[in-house]
């Protein structure tokens, strides 16, 4: 039965809730309707995680678990087909994590029912990406998660709000229309003797798509979902929409909605069309690493705390995708660690510098200074923040970069010893320097915002945190320390995902 699987319920729960703001009739039952369901998720998403670990250790080898299919348009063959492995169930935690934060963030938010109306129906097209391993409807909850995207940042938004909102939507819609037309051609290469499907697992048993389908489908796949993950030249919705985006859909937009692009290329690019991964990834690698660098240095020249920030994520988005095109199983733990650790780490920054500009109305870094005296808390965070962003020892940053960097910098000296080049090497090099144009940027923006001197008279006025401000943030900073502090568990919760028994068809084309 449907309702005996538990993965279900990630998208039933966010449907009950969606149900029950339609009951509400003040603020308060809202509040609580947003609040109650995103602890639900949270518990689920834990109960999950616990279970998957017990049955790995109890010997449970198969690819995924909590597998379910049902038939829902039997003449083209679509099932809603559900599993999850440790990758997935990581994307369910960040997700539910970043939902619940994003939940204390939009405390005030004008005309609340509707607002949250349509960031639930976001994160339901989240979470249902996250547990589907059929094409078709792995595609469906992915239009799902970006529809809403358009209205949340039309009308709640500030700037040049419309412009945003049209640019993104319409840049993600021509991404969609790649994707489409690539998984339609997967779907027609699934199988043999007419037995086609849209399930995951089949297709890469099948091992059907031949090498030159692969060349003209790979491409249009990872484009797709590149899109999303914003990789160069396609990054250019993300900073503007970020800047115009109310603070909660901020967060989950660069925290979630950008990780269904790296989690695309992964589960479905990479992990269907080995062969044309293994032929083509340096095309797509020389894209991500100036999406790396050039994010980097456009954070640097930036004087908006929005912009500073969106820039970071196109470069740390950048850096997921250049590390799973590296093909080897540290650098594609290292991206995996880095999707969890960059979700984390730039909702908080959102989170943050939504708290800030509600207090100053602005978010230009010229205009602020000392507002470690003014605001500790605040201040604090934001440091915490920009040291897990930098890469300090002990928080999440750290853990993910180090792993990327150095399952890199393996691949890149296999194929240099072994005759194959050395642009992976080069790139490598490359993408560490973007580690010292992190520091400076955000070093920068530390230096002076919390530490200069007091711009504004005004300023020196402003309260410290509220409660509620103060449950989103320590959520999150609680989360990059635990990341940083408690590694091996996330890489030990992910290692069985890139074990060549599970992501076989892969690691056997690029050995």
């Amino acid at each position: 039965m449907l309702f005996s699987n538990i993965l279900i319920y990630f998208v039933i729960i966010p449907l009950v809730m969606l149900g029950g703001l339609g009951l509400c009739r003040n603020v308060k039952q809202i509040r609580a309707v947003a609040v109650t369901g995103s602890v639900f998720l949270i518990a689920l998403s834990v109960w999950v995680l616990g279970d998957y670990m017990a049955q790995r250790a109890a010997g449970n080898m198969a690819e995924m678990l909590y597998v379910g299919s049902w038939s829902w348009f039997a003449p083209l063959n679509i099932h809603l087909a559900v599993g999850v492995d440790g990758v997935s169930i990581v994307m369910l935690l960040l997700s539910s994590i970043i939902v619940f934060a994003g939940s204390f963030a939009s405390w005030k938010i004008e005309m609340p029912k509707e607002f949250f109306l349509w960031l639930i129906l976001l994160s339901t097209g989240v979470f249902g990406f996250f547990i589907s391993i059929d094409l078709f409807t792995m595609f469906m909850f992915y239009e799902v998660a970006l529809i809403p995207m358009y209205l949340l940042i039309g009308v709640w938004g500030s700037g040049n709000k419309n412009y945003s909102a049209m640019k993104l939507t319409l840049m993600l819609m021509g991404g969609s229309a790649f994707l489409m037309l690539g998984l339609i051609g997967i779907y027609y290469h699934s199988g043999s003797d007419g037995n086609l499907t849209w399930n995951i697992l089949e297709i890469a048993s099948n091992g059907n798509i031949d090498k030159g389908w692969q060349y003209f489908l790979f491409p249009l796949t990872f484009v797709g979902f590149g899109v999303l993950g914003a990789m160069f030249p396609f990054h250019t919705w993300s900073p503007d929409g970020h800047a115009s985006a109310p603070t909660a859909v901020s967060m989950l937009h660069a925290g979630v909605l950008m990780k269904l692009g790296g989690y695309g290329c992964f589960r479905v690019a990479m992990y269907l069309m080995p062969q044309a991964a293994n032929d083509l990834a340096w095309i797509f690698l020389i894209l991500t690493g100036i999406s790396v660098v050039y994010g980097a240095f456009s954070a640097c020249v930036q004087t908006d705390l929005k912009y500073i920030n969106a820039y970071s994520s196109v470069s740390h988005c950048g850096l997921v995708l250049f590390a799973i095109l590296m093909l080897n199983s540290t650098a594609m733990s290292g991206a995996i660690m880095q999707m969890l650790s960059h979700g984390l780490m730039t909702a908080l920054f959102f989170a943050l510098i939504g708290q800030i500009y509600g207090r100053t109305h602005t978010r230009d870094i010229r205009q602020m200074g000392g507002l470690m005296r003014i605001m500790p808390y605040l201040a604090v965070c934001y440091v915490i923040a920009g040291f897990a962003s930098l890469g300090l020892p002990g928080l999440s940053g750290f853990v993910a970069e180090m792993t990327i960097f150095v399952g890199s910098f393996k691949a890149g000296m296999t194929d240099y010893l072994a005759g194959a080049g050395s642009l992976k090497l080069v790139f490598t090099i490359i993408a560490c320097c973007s580690i010292v144009i992190t520091a400076v940027y955000i070093l920068r923006v530390v230096g002076k915002l919390l530490f200069g001197p007091v711009q504004d008279d005004h300023h020196r006025s402003l309260t410290d945190a509220t409660w509620w401000e103060r449950v989103s943030t320590a959520t999150l900073i609680i989360c990059v320390a635990a990341i940083g502090c408690f590694p091996n568990f996330f890489l030990n919760l992910i290692r069985f995902t890139f074990d060549p028994e599970f992501f076989r068809a892969l690691m056997v084309s690029v050995n």
